[in-house]
């Protein structure tokens, strides 16, 4: 199931909450913005986000590595000329979001957000205000690819016979083993166009599965429980697609633009950016 949410979605009011949105299950999105030091989150998201961080005292530090290499990659696809961008997951759009980062260098760059969560309701008209040609927020489910694909509103903003960048950063870690991620993308693969891009995050145990465990429990309680991948699992979610220099790495790795932090091994997050030829 899928909805628009358009700019007439409701008031957008500190004590306002759709009735949708659950206070008592922690929300990923909700604990990433925690861990971000924002300020749209509820007591369970602290709670749950502080178990995450207490078993790894880097997991702060593994969010804002990952914030930084959305940007380092949308800037990388700006740049090489991409100006439609389809972000999967987009959790709630704070500072450093896709379409500021692509707009710093394409203008005319149009992004469509999707998220399930009913949170995105909150933001979507700030984030729709004004810029409805150019912006459009969807609730769907990364795993119904067909519903994201075929939504009215995506294919209204975005032309799928044109390059698009397809996000799933920090995503596909809330995708179960058993829910075939590889498939997932692929069938996003095949509805673009040569020329197109993809974005992958996503977690691994670090070598330290007994800790990352432990860590892990922080999403228990959540709407999405954490899975973790290896390097070789994550190559793979590239198939079909041709990586682009350094390949799939730990974030910080990713083309750094400042000296590579010296606890780079402690980003326990690896990514890449590819072209579909």
């Amino acid at each position: 199931m899928t909805e628009e949410l358009g700019p007439d979605t409701g008031p957008l009011l500190p004590d306002w909450l759709p009735p949708e949105i659950d206070q008592t299950k922690a929300h990923p999105a909700r604990m990433y913005d925690y861990m971000l030091g924002g300020k749209n989150h509820f007591e369970v998201d602290r709670e749950a986000a502080e178990v995450a961080m207490q078993a790894a005292p880097a997991a702060r530090a593994m969010v804002l590595e990952n914030r930084a290499f959305l940007g380092r990659a949308v800037r990388h696809l700006a740049e090489a000329g991409i100006t439609q961008y389809l972000d999967i997951g987009t959790g709630l759009p704070g500072e450093g979001n896709t379409g500021e980062v692509a707009r710093a260098v394409r203008p005319e760059a149009r992004v469509a957000y999707v998220d399930y969560d009913p949170i995105v309701a909150v933001h979507s008209r700030a984030l729709l205000a004004g810029d409805e040609s150019r912006t459009a927020v969807v609730l769907a489910d990364v795993r119904e690819p067909k519903t994201i694909l075929e939504h009215p509103r995506v294919l209204e903003l975005l032309d799928f016979d044109q390059p698009v960048a397809v996000l799933m950063v920090a995503l596909l870690h809330f995708v179960g083993h058993d829910e075939d991620a590889a498939g997932i993308v692929a069938a996003f693969r095949d509805a673009l166009a040569p020329g197109s891009a993809l974005v992958i995050s996503h977690g691994t145990d670090g070598g330290q599965p007994e800790v990352s465990a432990a860590a892990r429990k922080g999403w228990d309680n959540a709407k999405s429980r954490v899975v973790v991948r290896d390097h070789e699992e994550i190559a793979a979610l590239f198939g079909g697609f041709e990586l682009v220099e350094p390949g799939v790495v730990q974030l910080p790795l990713w083309r750094p633009e400042d000296p590579v932090r010296e606890d780079w091994e402690t980003i326990w997050l690896e990514g890449g950016v590819a072209f579909k030829r």
